[in-house]
Parts: structure tokens; sequence; C-alpha cells
């Protein structure tokens, strides 16, 4: 009996010795050795059923266990084969990414190298344990080496495409703004770091090169190919001995704070402009300070009353003005910026700005010769057209000509805008106060914010358009007929000018962030702007008009992948002072796809 028992627990032993050695990872062993594992497996199998022992529990015992240990072999055999085909794909990956490097001339990261090296090696080499460190995410070295791709050398390139379906209704009774159009906008801009102190940067826009305020294109022009024009081209001098300036010249982005109820986003100012500014995390309430100015010249024209010239019979007489020197038309403005951390999850900022457009008539001007009664026959007149409806209060001025006609009697020809002014001058005063919420979820900040601009100028641009002098009208060809407008009353106006409409506000609130893939965006805007508030040649261009103006935005966005976006915008406005005898409120509706780069 004892003879029977030992022959069992040695033949037990050699059975959970075989067991383990099978259940040992086929990647702890040298190559063919889980087979030889296998192998042994079998053969004891065969020895047992050669020399049966009588049943007993130990003997189901043992079945069972070497059922067990032959299953896991084979899961462990299978497992084995997976990690191999992964390891060679990966190794495929890392190749490819290396050739991409050696392409562009990019030295690895020695730290990477390491890592993936660890990663495409022999299993047993890689460590295990609790102090094992994973190897370097694939998908995170990709993305370093697309973001080198997108520079080359100093330079690097940014841009983005944007597709638009915009269906308006409602709006005048006559329904003349009812229209469904497709838009598109395309950017593209190279920036250049070219050592600490200096850099810069061109950029290049789709768009009228007569409309300041969009980029946009519409699709309405019989499948002509379309421009692309210069959008930006500066440089930014930041002195490493004094790290808080910063000087920029040319054509650049805004260095000031401010809402579309100023300044359109696709406007690019032109000029120079000056920044100090002083920052840090480790300041107690106050962030950040700085003061901006800024000084931007828009236009030139002559120092004489518009009445300049003639061009039909005589042809090109002079009225004796004895200065006709260039006469220029710049924006002078500055602000100050500030930035305070209230509690860790409250940010306040608050901004002031003033901005004095210094002889804004040049505008006026530009303007009509684009849009004004007669327009087409002023093609000498002003240094461009400005296409974009004007809603300030202006005056104008025109000239004809009447020549004999041989029949009897006489015809007017030749006539033409002679001159443009503004009512007010505009010296805008702008405030705007700003609230960030965190939220426990870092995908759905809070934002709310205000802005309010009042014109300290409003209507106070002279009179009217001085008439000409007895002695001047002395000069003129018989058969010239001036309307001089002015005090007269003959001048064609835009409404009547009122100094208490010389205000405007914009209140704004979001909720989410457009960052990540699968983010959302929520948000509403409400605007009032009065006819004298601000320049409405330059603000928001997609609102029902520019100024004299009520509107409502609604805005919903998600963030499909991190360089595509899908959005919706809703604009509901109307004239200020209007019911719906002459004018219901228009709907104006966008629907977005963006590509980004």
């Amino acid at each position: 009996m004892s003879k029977d028992i030992a022959q069992r627990s040695k033949r037990i032993a050699i059975t959970l010795l075989i067991a383990l050695s099978t259940i040992t990872p086929s990647w702890a062993k040298p190559e063919g050795e889980g087979s030889a594992a296998a192998t042994n497996a079998a053969e004891l199998a065969k020895t047992t059923a050669a020399n049966p022992s009588p049943a007993s529990p130990v003997v189901l015992e043992l079945e069972q266990l070497r059922e067990s240990v032959q299953a896991q072999v084979q899961k462990f055999t299978e497992h084995s084969q997976e990690l191999e085909s992964e390891r060679a794909a990966l190794h495929e990956q890392l190749g490819r990414i290396a050739a991409l490097e050696a392409k562009l001339g990019v030295v690895p990261d020695a730290a990477a190298s390491s890592m993936a090296s660890v990663a495409v090696a022999s299993p047993a080499a890689a460590p295990v344990g609790p102090a094992a460190q994973p190897p370097q995410d694939v998908s995170k070295q990709l993305t370093n080496l697309e973001n080198k791709l997108k520079g080359l050398g100093p330079f690097t390139f940014a841009g983005d495409f944007r597709l638009r379906d915009e269906p308006y209704f409602g709006g005048p009774i006559n329904q003349s703004q009812v229209r469904n159009r497709e838009r598109y906008r395309a950017r593209f801009y190279i920036n250049a770091k070219l050592n600490d102190d200096i850099s810069g940067g061109l950029g290049l826009a789709t768009g009228d090169i007569n409309d300041p305020i969009t980029s946009n294109q519409t699709a309405n022009q019989d499948f002509t190919r379309k421009p692309f024009y210069l959008d930006r081209a500066f440089i930014t001098y930041t002195p490493h001995q004094f790290k808080p300036l910063t000087l920029i010249g040319g054509k650049f982005v805004y260095p000031w704070y401010r809402t579309e109820l100023t300044w359109d986003n696709d406007i690019n100012p032109e000029g120079v402009a000056q920044k100090l500014e002083w920052k840090s995390d480790d300041w107690h309430v106050l962030r950040q300070f700085a003061l901006i100015g800024f000084e931007l010249p828009f236009g030139e024209s002559t120092k004489t009353s518009p009445v300049t010239t003639f061009t039909s019979n005589p042809p090109n007489a002079l009225l004796p003005y004895p200065n006709s020197s260039i006469k220029q038309s710049v924006v002078y403005g500055g602000q100050i910026q500030t930035k305070w951390q209230l509690a860790s999850w409250l940010s306040f900022t608050a901004d002031t700005a003033f901005y004095n457009f210094h002889n804004a008539d040049q505008i006026a001007l530009a303007n009509q010769v684009a849009y004004g009664p007669n327009a087409s026959s002023s093609p000498g007149v002003g240094v461009l057209k400005l296409n974009n409806t004007l809603t300030n209060s202006y005056q104008i001025a025109t000239e004809s000509f009447t020549v004999p006609v041989s029949g009897g009697g006489t015809t007017v020809v030749n006539s033409e805008i002679i001159g443009a002014k503004f009512n007010s001058k505009f010296a805008l005063s702008d405030t705007i106060a700003q609230f960030d919420i965190k939220t426990p979820s870092a995908a759905w900040p809070i934002r709310f914010l205000a802005d309010y601009v009042q014109n300290t100028e409003a209507c106070g641009n002279d009179p009217g358009i001085r008439p000409l002098s007895a002695a001047q009208l002395a000069t003129l060809p018989a058969n010239a007929t001036v309307v001089n407008g002015g005090t007269t009353g003959a001048g064609l106006k835009n409404g009547v000018c009122d100094s208490h409409d010389r205000r405007a506000h914009w209140l704004e609130a979001r909720f989410g962030r457009q960052q990540e893939k699968g983010d959302w965006q929520f948000a509403y805007t409400h605007m009032l702007i009065e006819r004298e508030a601000v320049l409405s040649i330059f603000d928001f261009s997609d609102i029902r008009q520019g100024s004299n103006v009520q509107q409502n935005r609604v805005e919903a966005s998600y963030q499909a992948n991190k360089n595509v976006q899908l959005g919706f915008i809703g604009f509901f406005g109307r004239q200020l002072a209007t019911t719906n005898a002459t004018e219901t409120e228009l709907k104006r509706l966008q629907f977005d796809v963006i590509y980004k780069f």
C-alpha cells in the first residue's frame, strides 16, 4: 500500500512540475520552449494512458488538471502569435516615422528613440513588475511629427477653409433681402520667428478687395476664378533687454481686445502699434496689466472743398482754391488691459479703449463712389470704392452739366458725386468687462461678456457741405449746375443726425469650448447700436446693418474632429424705429463646415 501511495505521489509531483513549466508565459522562455512543453505534456498523457491507475478522485483530478493545462497552452500560443503580429506592425510604423524624420532632417529625440527600441525589441527584454514604464505612445509621436511637418526652418504654416450655406427670410416687405446663397472662405498664413527678438508673418485670404470686413466669397460669379489677396504682412519686435515691450508694424492682427461691436473679426488693421505688458500667475489677484497704443492710417484726400474739377465743357476747369495738399485720415487710439484672478474658478477681465477717427469723411466719399446715386459716373473720385452699406447719417454733393441740343432745349450729362461727409465725428469710448468661470468639467467653461460704446463726438462734424461763394460760382462755365448741399438744404442726406443716438452695447454668454474632439459650445448675443454710435462700415459684417439696428444671435458648434468643426449661427434683427408695416425681422441663418490646419 505504501508503495502505491509513493508512486502516486511521485506521479502527481511530476505532473504538477510539467503544469507549472507550461503555465510560465511563452515570452519568458527561449524560442521553441513553449512548443517543447506542449510535447512533454502530450508524452506524459500517452504514458499515463498506457499504465492506467485504478479509478480514484486523485486520478480524476489529474485528468481535469491535464485538460486545463492543455487549454492554457493553446491560449498562450494564440496570445504569442497576436503579440508577434502587433510588434511587427509597430516596428513598421516606427520605421516609417524614422524615414520621414530623415527626409526632413529632424534629429530624433534620444529618449523617444530609446523607448521606441524597447517597444519593438524582444518581449523578454521589456521590464515587468510595478516599476515598468510603458513605451512612448505612437499616436503622440505621430502628432509630434505632424507638428514638425507644419514648420520649415523658422517658418510655421496654418490656415482654414469654411464652407457656408446662408438662407435669408423676412426683412423689408418687398422681400429684397430674401435669398439663399453659398459662401466660402479660405485663409493661409505663414509665420516666422527669426530670433528671440524679431518675428513676422504673411497671410492670404479670399474676399472682395473693396470690402474690408469680410473674407467670404459668394458663389455668384458664373464659375469664374476667385481672388486671393494679401490679408496680413507684419513684423514684430520684442527686445530681450526689455521683455514687456512689443512693437508691431504692417497689416497685423489686433493687438488690443475688442468685440465686433467696433471692429469686424476679418479686418486686419494697418499701421503701427505698441504694447507694454506685465503678467504673472504668481501675483495674488491682479494677473495682467497692459498699455497699448496704435496709429492706423486709412486714407488720403486733398484739403480743398469737395468740388475740385470738372470733366466736361470746358475740360478740367479748376476751381480757385489755394491749398490742395494731401490730408491724412488716421485712427489714433489706445487701450488699458487688466486681468484679475478673483478665485481659483473665477477670472475677470476689464479693458477700456479709445478710438479717434481723424478726418473720417474720406470713408463717406469712398462708400458713395461705390453705392451712391450716379456712382457709375464718378470713376475718378475717391481713392477706392467701399462695397458696404453706410448707415451713419451723412451728406453728399453732386454736380452736373447741361449741354445744348441741336433741336432745341438742353440735356443734362455727366452728373457725378463730388463730395461726401459724415454728420458726426467718431471718437469712441469702448469698455469691456468679461467673467470666465471654470466648472467641474473642463469641457464646459462659462463666459459672460459686456461691451459698452459711446461716441463722444456724435453730430460734431461741420453742419454741412459749405456752398460755393458768389465769386466761385462766377468762375464756373455758364452751362454748369452745382448742387451745393450744406446750409442751403440742397445736399442729399441719409437721415437727420440726433446727438442722442450715440450709444451701443453688446451682451454675450457662452457655454462650452471648441478645442477637443467631441466638444460642444452654445452662445447667445444681444446687440443694440444707435445710428451715430460706431463707424458702421467697420463693425460686424453679418448683422442686419452696421448701425441703427437691434440684433440677436444664437450659436451652436460641434467639434467633429480636432481639425473639423460643424456650426450653426442664427441672426435675428431689424432696423430701429421700424414696424411690421415696413419691415419684419430679418432672419439670417448660417450652416458651416470648417476645416483648420
